[in-house]
């Protein structure tokens, strides 16, 4: 690989919050031209060492040196003047305005302006967009975009500053696999332009199809950096968690005969229609299709959020109430959602009252008083059973890395002692670490004989747990894939047909 000119270096970074170090003595070199990853579990220290490249935060020791000069009081607005731009998972747009104008907002608010131009914002963001080969409206409200347009909106509004160094923190988490291979297209193309692109992404098949460079961080300290050349995905795993882990086919055993769910003819106009399976104790079962399929709305009915107009949910035999989340608690259905920070936790409340909130009537006594005692040891054992990482369980959830307030999620609805556990995109946005313990604790509780109802687009998970993968397209379940010939070729291309 011949060097590109690097644009944008960290040197012998340290930050530290009330005495826990983020990072220590990181080093960091950003090429112009190149796509670098940036790797690391969650707390690793990725998202600090971002904010202080982007002027958000202050280092307590070290360098920031941009085109060869060391900036000593690096702002978010000196940043963007260097050509350094962040674009995190909320994007930070505003929905209520159109392209053009969001497109032209940081632009007109760097230069001062107090009034935006919708002529010249449009005229902006169609230049931008012809230079990314892209081609929307640029009068449309962006809250009638998708989420992947949306990101390319964020992209655009980064171009028209002329960004010279592009962070994007998990740019592909809400995408689907089609919008993926658009949004690479557009990197490409800023890489051919000699933008450097630094991205955040869990995922090491993305890490290997994008990255020209990677350092990997763990406990805030570069513990490894070079090409990608110089990686393979196991020692990629054995730098972010500190040991090798490999993506292998483990489906726990033991399925048994009798049926547990029953989803028979189930319809709901305009979003599925026709859908049939049955599943089995101790069977973890996949359902899978592109985003917009309808299998995150296949999950909603079998729990009672979306109200379906014809057919049957049942466990053990016991019919559920088509719209009455109610119902199937009360039969035995609990529901991880695929937005834990908005349908899943209290982020502000403590673990202890998020792991009892879907299961507090168990801990009363018969006169309905809450017993504390009973809470303790109840809290206290799904923490030791899901290998949670806490400080105490009076801490807030929000104190808490992705991938264990994902797993208090999933505590919550453990606790109520389900027979059917139905988990929509389980490990989206935690890192490798804590995505492969996930995938453990839903093999280790199929084999208790919970069955599981797994809910992702992830194709390497599906195959790792699934014993059956389930393909929806277009609202209707088109095919199964079995047994041995679960693997990610066929999941893949079955799914895409």
């Amino acid at each position: 690989m011949t060097d590109h000119p690097i644009v944008l270096r960290a040197r012998g970074i340290d930050k530290s919050y009330g005495g826990v170090h983020a990072l220590a003595n990181a080093d960091l070199e950003i090429r112009a031209g190149e796509v670098h990853c940036l790797a690391g579990a969650n707390g690793s220290g990725k998202s600090t060492l971002i904010k202080i490249l982007s002027g958000v935060e202050v280092p307590d020791r070290g360098d920031i040196i941009i085109a060869d000069k060391v900036v000593p009081k690096l702002s978010v607005v000196g940043s963007i003047s260097h050509g350094v731009q962040v674009i995190y998972q909320d994007l930070s747009l505003f929905p209520n305005l159109s392209v053009a104008e969001n497109v032209a907002m940081t632009t007109r608010v760097a230069g001062k302006a107090r009034i935006i131009s919708i002529p010249a914002a449009r005229e902006l963001t169609i230049t931008v967009m012809k230079r990314l080969k892209l081609d929307f409206d640029p009068d449309v409200l962006l809250e009638e975009l998708s989420v992947a347009q949306r990101q390319l909106v964020a992209i655009c509004r980064a171009i028209a500053n002329d960004v010279r160094v592009l962070f994007m923190d998990e740019p592909t988490t809400a995408l689907t696999w089609n919008e993926v291979g658009t949004l690479f297209e557009v990197i490409e193309t800023l890489k051919a332009d000699g933008v450097a692109i630094v991205f955040v992404s869990h995922k090491t098949e993305e890490v290997f199809a994008l990255s020209d460079r990677i350092t990997v961080l763990r406990n805030g300290k570069v513990v490894a950096a070079g090409t990608a050349g110089e990686f393979d995905r196991d020692s990629l795993v054995e730098a972010l968690i500190g040991r090798r882990e490999l993506e292998e086919r483990i489906v726990s055993g033991g399925v048994h005969d009798a049926p547990v769910l029953e989803v028979t003819s189930l319809s709901a106009p305009g979003l599925f229609a026709d859908i049939s399976f049955t599943a089995h104790a101790g069977e973890i079962i996949g359902l899978t299709g592109l985003m917009g399929s309808g299998r995150s709305e296949i999950a909603d009915a079998i729990f009672g959020i979306i109200p379906f107009t014809s057919g049957r949910v049942s466990v053990d035999g016991r019919d559920i109430r088509s719209g009455d989340v109610a119902s199937a608690i009360a039969a035995g259905i609990a529901y991880v959602p695929s937005d834990r920070l908005t349908q899943g936790v209290f982020l502000d409340q403590s673990i202890s009252r998020n792991l009892v909130a879907s299961s507090i009537s168990s801990f009363a006594s018969r006169l309905g008083w809450l017993q504390p005692k009973a809470i303790r040891e109840g809290v206290d054992d799904l923490i030791a059973d899901l290998s949670m990482k806490v400080g105490s369980p009076a801490d807030p959830v929000s104190s808490l890395s992705g991938g264990n307030q994902q797993r208090v999620v999933i505590g919550k609805w453990l606790a109520t002692n389900p027979r059917v556990l139905v988990l929509n995109g389980p490990t989206v946005g935690v890192d490798i670490g804590s995505k492969s313990a996930i995938l453990q604790i839903l093999r280790q509780k199929a084999a208790q004989g919970i069955t599981v109802l797994l809910i992702s687009d992830d194709v390497p998970e599906l195959v790792s747990v699934c014993h059956r993968v389930l393909v929806v397209r277009r609202g209707r379940l088109v095919d199964e894939i079995v047994a041995d010939n679960v693997t990610v070729e066929a999941v893949r291309e079955r799914s895409i047909a």
